[in-house]
């Protein structure tokens, strides 16, 4: 009797010393997923790919890719931000959706507190496209075609108060005109939705652009900035569209409560992915930046945006 209440108890303490005892596997131990709050074929996917097929080199696990579009980017935004604090499920969104949008609408979860900056992967200047066989040849056509027919003119966006949104309307502002926009869910189906000839007008990144600008599929009119990307196209500023307008940070954030070494695990993986050969290489190829930003660096910047993005919305709805 006695040896049997004692083997009861080494089999109780054993298991409760299995609970409590730390984990010894390291993570990753499992595939991590990484969320795009957009639809497919938008710069944020093709980034993407090229991301999770040689990140995993850093992680020792997979990434997979897991598009979730819908309500402007916030469908996948809150999908992450409920997901388990483990490390397992990434966001990869962009500035206007992470840290504007709160500014137009009551969202279900606090974006100042419910997310951790991992990486600014890069950022990207944004141009304005029409197809090439459209009969505007100059952004100054676009323009006095928008003044004789006002809201005339179809506008392909990814979503309001997106990417493709905030810059219009900063353009529509400045220049006293009205498009009428029409919302998709992300770069990628607006484009498809000009080259149908859903939309006369729309605007993308270098990763959407670059072959159809090859192959002559679409005409670029203007450039995000103060310098010219190409010698021909006038900058934002050549055309009179002043401030920060056009720029898009590609970011990579967690939830919050995520450990501190797993947020370590991650933020290494990703600034190493900068030196990577094949990285570089096929980058390069989509025409992006690598002006990669670490979580702290970036996590500085963003908490500005928060406040910039207050008086950005503000002006672009006052009258």
């Amino acid at each position: 009797m006695i040896r049997r209440h004692l083997l009861k108890f080494a089999a109780a303490a054993m298991m409760l010393g299995g609970l409590l005892s730390p984990a010894t596997a390291e993570y990753p131990e499992k595939p991590v997923t990484l969320v795009i709050p957009l639809g497919a074929g938008g710069s944020h996917d093709l980034n993407a790919r090229v991301i999770s097929s040689i990140i995993p080199a850093y992680l020792n696990q997979a990434m997979i890719v897991r598009l979730t579009p819908g309500a402007g980017g916030q469908k996948g935004t809150q999908e992450a931000a409920s997901s388990a604090a483990d490390g397992y499920t990434l966001l990869f969104t962009h500035n206007y959706i992470d840290m504007l949008q709160q500014h137009v609408e009551n969202l279900p979860y606090n974006p100042n507190e419910d997310f951790v900056s991992i990486a600014r992967v890069n950022y990207a200047p944004i141009g304005i496209v029409v197809r090439g066989d459209s009969p505007f040849k100059t952004f100054d056509d676009v323009v006095e075609y928008a003044k004789a027919n006002p809201g005339k003119l179809k506008m392909a966006h990814s979503g309001n108060w997106g990417a493709l949104f905030v810059p219009a309307a900063q353009i529509m502002k400045a220049k006293g005109i009205s498009f009428n926009m029409i919302p998709y869910k992300g770069g990628g189906p607006a484009m498809q939705a000009l080259l149908k000839g859903d939309a006369e007008i729309t605007m993308g990144f270098p990763a959407t652009l670059s072959s159809l600008l090859d192959t002559g599929q679409v005409r670029l009119l203007a450039t995000a900035g103060t310098e010219r990307m190409v010698d021909d196209v006038p900058t934002f500023e050549e055309i009179g569209i002043e401030g920060d307008a056009g720029f898009m940070h590609r970011v990579v954030l967690a939830p919050a409560g995520t450990p501190p070494e797993v947020v370590d695990t991650l933020r290494n993986a990703f600034k190493a992915l900068q030196e990577d050969k094949t990285y570089v290489r096929l980058m390069g190829r989509l025409g992006e930046n690598r002006d990669f930003m670490d979580g702290p660096d970036y996590q500085k910047m963003r908490e500005a945006q928060a406040n910039d993005y207050k008086a950005l919305v503000d002006d672009i709805t006052s009258n």
